[in-house]
């Protein structure tokens, strides 16, 4: 009944409500006053325009039988977005409300008045059904949330796998950009002093790549890139470090890497660029990133496999931030800030926050790295 009162408009909806209820009453389920009133009331917001979609939902999930937005870990999807198994799981959670309800132990009037122990009493009915195993075996709880993590691998392989591309149309434009073996040389060696000692940077540095610190690659090269791809693609947290590594406040450390993994696709690609354009010497401090990504146009990426620069695809939509979101610069900047302070461990920017001849050669082979189908150096 709740449902079927919001498939029309409003106003005719709340028209209508005497002669439903005269319907249900003749057919000899009538339905409590608290019901109709209810549904007087929130049909009155609707059609003021003061309801909002919360307002709503609140109001159908108080008929008792239908499920909550969230609950635990699980967030149900529009009707029309809902997967086969999404729906099969929610059609059974109705059927199961359904039965509990027709059993007694759900009293929507208690609902509608959103009394605690009603409510609580509710949600927990919910849970105990979400996180029990049914006839065939499958617990709807696990099921749902495996299918929601492979829907997210998906769309994160495919994020990937664009930056990949737009990486590499980048570096076709910018030419060559020679490794500098004698700061690579002298870089590896002062990284590998500062692993070996307990404490920052070596414990943030352990903890983005994934490291040991007592199996350490021999190969500068692989050294350098490790680390570099771990601080655009943490590892951590984790015991990779080891105990004398874990000297100092674990809390800083855990709010560095929660920083750095805010960062998404669009910022890095917005940040690389505007380094390997600007060549050695071009800022880099948290601020300079923070703008280069305020400013940044992904329709200027050329594509790989074009005739030229001005050929390029169609960016796909991680490219584009929300046209709604104000860009926040102080937000953005304190992202980028332990990245700023683990590039100059790793020499790829220097005192000055300007970018080395290390920083333009390795910064953009590390992305290609984390980018790459299997995690590593890409073909």
């Amino acid at each position: 009944m709740a449902l079927a009162l919001l498939t029309v408009p409003s106003g005719e909806a709340l028209g209508s409500l005497p002669g439903i209820r005269r319907g249900m009453l003749a057919a000899g389920n009538p339905l409590s006053a608290v019901f109709w009133s209810s549904a007087e009331a929130i049909l009155h917001k609707i059609d003021d325009g003061d309801a909002t979609v919360g307002d709503v939902r609140t109001w159908l999930e108080a008929t008792g039988t239908e499920p909550n937005g969230i609950i635990g870990l699980h967030v149900w999807d529009e009707m029309s977005e809902r997967s086969q198994l999404a729906a099969e799981m929610h059609t059974r959670l109705v059927s199961h409300l359904e039965e509990r309800l027709a059993a007694g132990e759900i009293d929507p009037d208690l609902l509608v008045a959103a009394d605690p122990a009603a409510c609580q009493a509710q949600i927990e009915l919910q849970e105990r059904w979400m996180t029990s195993a049914l006839p065939d075996g499958r617990v709807p709880m696990d099921v749902l949330l495996d299918e929601k993590d492979e829907e997210l691998f998906a769309e994160w392989d495919a994020a990937d796998a664009d930056a990949l591309a737009a990486t590499r149309a980048l570096l076709d434009r910018v030419g060559d950009r020679p490794l500098p073996r004698e700061e690579l040389c002298r870089a590896s060696a002062r990284l590998r002093q500062d692993i070996a000692r307990p404490g920052w940077p070596g414990r943030l540095l352990t903890e983005c790549s994934g490291l040991r610190p007592d199996e350490l690659p021999a190969d500068d090269i692989e050294l350098w890139l490790q680390l570099a791809a771990g601080v655009a693609s943490p590892q951590g947290p984790g015991d990779l470090a080891g105990p004398d590594q874990f000297d100092g406040d674990p809390g800083e450390t855990d709010s560095e890497l929660a920083a750095i993994c805010a960062i998404d696709h669009f910022d890095w690609l917005a940040a690389i660029t505007a380094l390997a354009e600007g060549g050695p010497g071009t800022a880099a401090s948290a601020a300079d990133l923070a703008g280069y990504v305020r400013d940044y146009d992904p329709e200027d990426l050329g594509d790989p496999d074009s005739d030229g620069p001005g050929e390029a695809d169609e960016p796909d939509d991680f490219f584009f931030p929300d046209d709604d979101d104000e860009f926040d610069d102080l937000t953005m900047e304190g992202m980028f800030l332990p990245v700023v302070s683990l590039w100059q461990v790793l020499g790829a920017i220097d005192e000055d926050e300007r970018l080395t001849t290390l920083g333009w050669w390795g910064l953009p082979e590390a992305m290609l790295r984390i980018w790459a189908p299997s995690g590593g150096a890409p073909d």
